[in-house]
């Protein structure tokens, strides 16, 4: 072995007997090493197949811990060919302001003369001239099929009005369909397919999701069909002042024009919601979307499928909410029931004896707990169902016997 001078750094001459001994135990470890990778990967690959790369799972990054998202595909798979587009053509009459004032020329609307003129006047004919003919409106949404023979669920303001509906699927075919029934006030309708044959279909949830739940909503925003959108359940029982039976699950998956009609679905594939409004100050989605839930649809599909409307019980009370202030006044403990601001002349409940200012607190033993409440609960009694009210009058509880009535259509 020799050493440089000039503090030139140390070269060291190996025999090449030497060498090939380094290189050989080189060689050991970095097999080593690559055995230890090889391990790794096995390892993290059988978890993955025992586990599931769908479902969330727990990583350590750098003393944190977060969660893997779930894969939803799997999912779309099974339930994407069941969901439709849905294509409207509808009638719309001119209105009297495109045709000009509602009065005649010279008199002011509502006199009797007016109304002696358009009964009489020439087929046809408006209040200054020829009215325009109906024209066609073209209009789209979402839908799904809910049996194997051809039912389809979508929402009444997609098909309002409808001369003609086409279905679109999945697969892009084209379906001529009919409407069965629609009901305005949960804003659903029930489609027939005209073609036999076997349809894919889905399942309605047996409940609600919870809050916090990851749902998918699928259908034909801006006219483009099949469209997957991810989120959760924001919030339940919501009343956005569109009917007396609003109870609307809200969800955060994208939801935008055209999605009207579709559903949302759970991990499971069963549809939670039918969507049916969003909250929008510019029309596009803002994560504020509202479904109705799956019981509701159940429960009116049923009815459309065999009446072609929905009979729903009636009291025939104008109702009002039970304040702090109200309930003092009247004596009552708690500010909870309905308070009957009027009784309608020869409706059920002024033929059973309740009038303005009676309390109603409970029906057939349950109590209520507000004025929206009651509304919903006589709604799913039948007709001519024998009730039973718990009312506060004159500071103390009666009991009242009434025959549901049947409310009038929308």
């Amino acid at each position: 072995m020799t050493t440089q001078e000039n503090n030139a750094p140390e070269t060291t001459v190996r025999s090449p007997a030497t060498a090939r001994s380094i290189l050989k135990r080189s060689a050991i470890v970095a097999g080593a090493a690559t055995l230890s990778i090889g391990l790794m990967a096995g390892l993290a690959d059988n978890f993955l197949n025992t586990h599931g790369a769908a479902n969330a799972q727990p990583i350590q990054l750098s003393g944190l811990q977060q969660t893997q998202l779930p894969s939803f595909a799997d999912v779309v798979d099974r339930v994407k060919p069941a969901v439709v587009s849905v294509r409207v053509k509808a009638k719309v009459v001119a209105s009297a302001d495109e045709n000009g004032p509602a009065g005649i020329e010279g008199l002011p609307p509502g006199h009797p003369l007016e109304r002696f003129l358009r009964r009489f006047g020439e087929e046809g004919m408006g209040p200054r001239g020829p009215q325009q003919p109906p024209r066609a409106q073209l209009s789209q949404g979402s839908g799904f099929f809910v049996s194997q023979d051809g039912y389809v669920v979508t929402n009444n303001h997609v098909v309002a009005n409808a001369a003609e509906v086409q279905l679109v699927t999945d697969g892009g075919k084209t379906l001529s369909a009919k409407v069965i029934g629609t009901d305005p006030r949960t804003d659903l309708a029930l489609l027939k397919v005209n073609e036999s044959g076997n349809y894919p279909f889905v399942q309605l949830a047996a409940g609600k999701p919870r809050t916090g739940e990851w749902v998918l909503a699928v259908g034909n925003p801006f006219g483009l069909g099949g469209t997957v959108t991810a989120g959760i359940v924001s919030a339940q029982g919501r009343d956005i002042g569109s009917g007396p039976y609003d109870d609307f699950l809200q969800i955060d998956a994208a939801v935008n024009r055209g999605n009207s009609g579709g559903p949302t679905f759970n991990q499971r594939g069963e549809v939670v919601g039918v969507n049916t409004a969003i909250y929008s100050p510019s029309g596009g989605n803002v994560g504020i979307a509202f479904a109705i839930p799956a019981a509701t649809v159940q429960s009116v599909v049923e009815q459309l499928k065999e009446h072609g409307s929905v009979a729903r019980g009636f009291i025939g009370v104008q109702i009002q909410p039970v304040t702090a202030e109200v309930a003092d006044a009247i004596g009552l403990k708690d500010a909870k029931g309905a308070l009957i601001a009027e009784a309608q002349s020869n409706g059920p409940a002024a033929k059973a004896g309740l009038k303005r200012g009676d309390t109603i607190l409970a029906v057939n033993g349950e109590k209520i707990a507000d004025a929206r409440e009651l509304s919903k609960k006589i709604a799913t009694f039948a007709p001519g169902t024998k009730t039973s009210l718990t009312i506060w009058r004159d500071g103390k509880e009666r009991e009242v016997s009434f025959e549901v009535g049947r409310q009038p259509a929308a």
